[in-house]
């Protein structure tokens, strides 16, 4: 259980910060980058939840997320391997993708057919949806970066923010009356 007694605690004024195990590392360390990268995704989509009013069914699916996105972030704040004689350290699942991904699916059946690109807009739950989105994919960036840089990261991790950002964009199309107020590109629509 996790218990916070002192919001500050001056340890970081150096430039660096703690993770779950190992030697402190700089702010600007990619492992960082990474889980704080997935926090401003969570962040975003904290913002989009106060935009469900009427959709209770995608607040509850945006809250879960929230959850799963701090379990993302322990996971990614904890280097190497477990000590055999430890407990287990918090890890993403195959299990959670594939919730995703089922909710990916059952989502999508109420979603009439795309003719072209979405442009992030039509409503603002939308927009929050695709902001939350591109920033899933940075994360998803930068994951990919850390796993070259450290090898043995989770790939249940990758996998999660890949499948997270396709359910992202599904979201936003619900958001958009299934697709209906979607505000869709029109290829070269202005060139002279």
């Amino acid at each position: 259980m996790v218990r916070l007694n002192r919001i500050y605690t001056r340890t970081g004024d150096d430039g660096t910060t703690g993770l779950v195990r190992g030697p402190r590392r700089k702010k600007h360390d990619l492992r960082i980058e990474s889980f704080g990268t997935v926090d401003e995704a969570n962040a975003v989509i904290g913002m989009a939840r106060l935009e469900t009013s009427g959709m209770p069914r995608v607040d509850t699916l945006l809250a879960r997320i929230q959850n799963d996105l701090f379990d993302l972030g322990s996971d990614l704040a904890t280097p190497g391997a477990d000590d055999p004689d430890a407990p287990a350290s918090l890890r993403m699942t195959a299990a959670q993708t594939a919730w995703l991904e089922a909710e990916i699916d059952a989502a999508n059946t109420e979603l009439s057919p795309l003719t072209s690109f979405v442009l992030p807009g039509g409503s603002r739950l939308a927009a929050l949806c695709h902001l939350a989105r591109t920033i899933t994919r940075r994360a998803e960036r930068l994951v990919v970066a850390l796993g070259e840089a450290e090898p043995g990261l989770n790939p249940h991790a990758l996998t999660y923010l890949n499948r997270l950002s396709d359910l992202m964009f599904v979201l936003a199309r619900v958001a958009n009356n299934n697709g209906e107020k979607d505000v869709l590109w029109v290829p070269g629509q202005h060139r002279q």
